[in-house]
C-alpha cells in the first residue's frame, strides 16, 4: 500500500515500513503532554526563569567592579572544590557572564528531569502493562518511545528558549544568551536519549533509572574532576567526555564557542538511532538483559521476606556500590596536593594561605565531593524504597501478604537496604577514596578516618529522604514516585539555593545545609541528633498509614 489507512483510537498506519513504525506518535506525544500538563511546565520554569532576574542581575549587584570581578574570577579558577562544582569562568571582566557561571548546575538537573520524563513513557508504562495495551490498538513499534523523546526534548527546547528570554531580558548580549540557551537544551536532549537507551536495557523502570543516573553521575564526575585538575589551565581530557562539560567549553559570553553544540547533536542522534536498533531487538515488556529462569525449587534464603527483599535489591546495590566505588577512589585519587595543581603563582599562593593553607584546600574539596556522594546515596535509598511501591502496584505484595507475613514485616524486609545499603555504599567510597588519598599522602593512618567521617555524616540527610519516600509510600501510594520531586527539590536548593538570593528559611528546608563539614568543621551532634529524629518520625508516620490503609 501507498496510503496510509488510520484505524482505532490512536491510529496507526495499515501499510509495512518505516511510516508504519511511526503510526500514532503524534495523538501519543498529545496524551503524554495532557500527562504532563503540571511536572513538565513546572521543571522547564524553574531552570529557565531564575536565570536572568536571580543568576545574572544578582551577580552584577554584588560584582559591581572590573577589579572585583577579576578577583572573583581568579578565586574561583583557583579554587578546585568551586570548579568541581561549577566549572571555570571564563570571562573576568562581566557579571552576567559571572552569573551564568553559578547557573553551570542547571547542565546537569535538566538531565535528571528528561531522563525521569522519558522512562516514565516509556519503561515505565511497559513494567504496568499499559503500552501492551495500548500496542493493541494498532499503534507503530517506534511510536512510543518517539512520543517520549519528544516530549522530553520539547521541554529541553523550551527551557532553553525561555533561559534565553531570561537571559536577554536581564540586559545581557543576545548571542551569548542564546549560547547559553542552547547549550542547556543540549544537555537536557543527550541525557534524554540516554533514557530512551536505558529503558531498553532492563524489564524494570528503576533499573532503567539507575542506569541512567549512573551514566548522568560518571559524566559529572569526570567533568568535575577534569575541571578540577586544569584549575587556572586549559582544559583537562576529561571535562570532553562529559556532555555537561561541552555545554560549558560552548563558553557563553565567553567566546560563544558554537561549534560545541555540534557534539550534542550528534550524541543524541547517535543514541536515539541505539535506542531504537535496540527497541526492534526485543519484545514487549522485557528488556535486552535477559532474566535468569529460576530454579525448580527455591532455596532455603528465600523462606522469609528478607531473603526475598535480598534477592530483589542485590542487583542494584551491587551496581551502586561499583558506581560510587569508583567514585570515590577517583576523588581519593585528585585531592592529595591539588593546591599544588592550581598554579604557582604568588598570587594563588596568598588565596590557598587566605583558605587555611593547602590541607584546608584539600578538606573543603572532600567535604564538598563527599556531600555529592551523599546527594547519590539519598537517590539509591529512594530508589530501594520505591520498590515497595513497584511490588504492589504489580499484585506482587498481596500474594505475599496472604501468608504469614505481617505488613510491617514486609516493609521492614525492604527498608533494610533502604536503610543499611547507604551505610554500605558510603563505607565502601569513603574506605577507597581513604586508602588512595592516604596512599598517595603518605599518611593513610591519618587520612582514611577524616575521609570515612565526611562519608558517614552524610546519612541522616539520607534517611530524611528515604522517611519522606515512606511516607508517600504510605499515605498517598498512588503519588509515591513524588519522592523523587522531593530528591530533586532537595538537590536544587543544595546546588543552587544559596547563589539564588532564597530566603534563610528556604534554604533551612535543606537537611544536607545542616550536616557538620566535616573534615574542614569539627563535628557536633545537635544537627545530626534533630535529622535522625525527623527521619525516624517519617517513616513511624508512613508504616502506621500503610498498616491502616488498603492494598491498590
Amino acid at each position: 500500500m501507498t496510503t496510509a489507512t488510520l484505524a482505532g483510537p490512536l491510529g496507526r498506519a495499515e501499510s509495512s515500513g518505516v511510516a508504519s513504525e511511526f503510526t500514532g506518535t503524534w495523538r501519543l506525544l498529545r496524551l503524554y503532554l495532557r500527562r504532563d500538563r503540571i511536572v513538565l511546565p513546572l521543571w522547564v520554569i524553574l531552570l529557565s526563569l531564575p536565570l536572568g532576574s536571580v543568576y545574572v542581575k544578582s551577580t552584577e549587584k554584588v560584582y559591581s567592579s572590573p577589579d572585583q570581578l577579576a578577583h572573583f574570577a581568579h578565586t574561583v579558577n583557583t579554587s578546585p572544590a568551586q570548579l568541581a562544582m561549577y566549572g571555570p569562568v571564563y570571562n573576568t571582566t562581566s557579571g552576567a557572564a559571572a552569573g551564568l557561571w553559578k547557573a553551570g548546575m542547571f547542565f546537569t538537573i535538566i538531565g535528571i528531569a528528561t531522563i525521569l520524563t522519558v522512562i516514565r513513557h516509556t519503561r515505565a508504562e511497559e513494567e504496568t502493562g499499559r503500552e501492551e495495551l495500548l500496542a493493541s490498538t494498532r499503534l507503530g513499534r517506534l511510536s512510543n518511545l518517539t512520543a517520549a523523546l519528544l516530549v522530553s526534548c520539547i521541554g529541553a527546547l523550551a527551557t532553553g528558549l525561555l533561559a534565553v528570554v531570561s537571559i536577554k531580558g536581564a540586559g545581557v548580549d543576545a548571542h551569548g544568551a542564546l549560547a547559553f540557551g542552547l547549550a542547556l537544551a543540549g544537555s537536557g536532549m543527550v541525557f534524554a536519549a540516554v533514557g530512551a537507551v536505558a529503558a531498553q536495557l532492563s524489564a524494570s523502570a528503576r533499573t532503567a533509572r539507575g542506569v541512567a543516573f549512573a551514566v548522568l553521575a560518571v559524566t559529572y564526575v569526570l567533568r568535575a574532576v577534569g575541571d578540577a585538575r586544569a584549575a587556572d589551565g586549559p582544559a583537562d581530557p576529561l571535562s570532553w567526555l562529559s556532555p555537561q562539560g561541552w555545554s560549558i567549553q560552548v563558553r557563553a559570553l565567553s567566546g560563544d564557542h558554537w561549534w560545541i553544540l555540534l557534539l550534542h547533536v550528534v550524541t543524541t542522534v547517535v543514541l536515539i538511532g541505539v535506542a531504537y536498533s535496540l527497541l526492534r531487538r526485543r519484545d514487549v515488556g522485557a528488556g535486552l538483559i535477559a532474566e535468569r529462569p529460576g530454579a525448580p525449587v527455591a532455596s532455603e534464603v528465600l523462606s522469609g521476606p528478607l531473603g526475598l527483599a535480598w534477592r530483589l535489591q542485590r542487583g542494584t546495590l551491587v551496581a551502586w556500590a561499583v558506581g560510587l566505588g569508583l567514585y570515590g577512589l577517583v576523588i581519593g585519587s585528585v585531592v592529595n596536593g591539588i593546591a599544588n595543581e592550581v598554579g604557582g603563582s604568588k598570587a594563588v599562593a596568598d588565596i590557598i594561605a587566605r583558605m587555611g593553607g593547602a590541607s584546608a584546600l584539600e578538606d573543603a574539596f572532600i567535604t564538598t565531593a563527599f556531600t555529592l556522594l551523599g546527594l547519590a546515596a539519598a537517590a539509591y535509598a529512594i530508589s530501594a524504597t520505591l520498590r515497595l511501591n513497584s511490588e504492589e502496584s504489580a499484585d506482587r505484595a498481596e500474594i505475599v501478604l496472604t501468608g504469614a507475613v505481617g505488613r510491617i514485616r514486609w516493609v521492614a524486609s525492604h527498608l533494610v537496604f533502604a536503610l543499611l545499603g547507604p551505610v554500605v555504599l558510603l563505607l565502601i567510597s569513603g574506605v577507597l577514596a581513604g586508602l588512595a588519598y592516604g596512599i598517595a599522602a603518605h599518611d593513610v593512618g591519618g587520612k582514611l578516618p577524616r575521609v570515612l567521617g565526611a562519608a558517614l555524616v552524610q546519612l541522616p540527610a539520607v534517611w530524611l529522604f528515604t522517611g519522606a519516600a515512606v511516607l508517600l509510600f504510605g499515605v498517598l501510594p498512588r503519588w509515591a514516585s513524588v519522592a523523587w520531586g522531593v530528591f530533586t527539590a532537595g538537590v536544587a536548593l543544595f546546588l543552587l539555593g544559596s547563589i539564588a538570593g532564597m530566603p534563610q528559611w528556604v534554604l533551612d528546608i535543606d537537611p544536607y545545609s545542616h550536616l557538620p563539614k566535616l573534615p574542614a568543621e569539627p563535628f557536633t551532634w545537635t544537627p545530626v541528633l534533630i535529622l535522625l529524629v525527623i527521619a525516624a518520625a517519617l517513616i513511624a508516620s508512613g508504616l502506621y498509614a500503610f498498616r491502616r490503609r488498603d492494598l491498590r
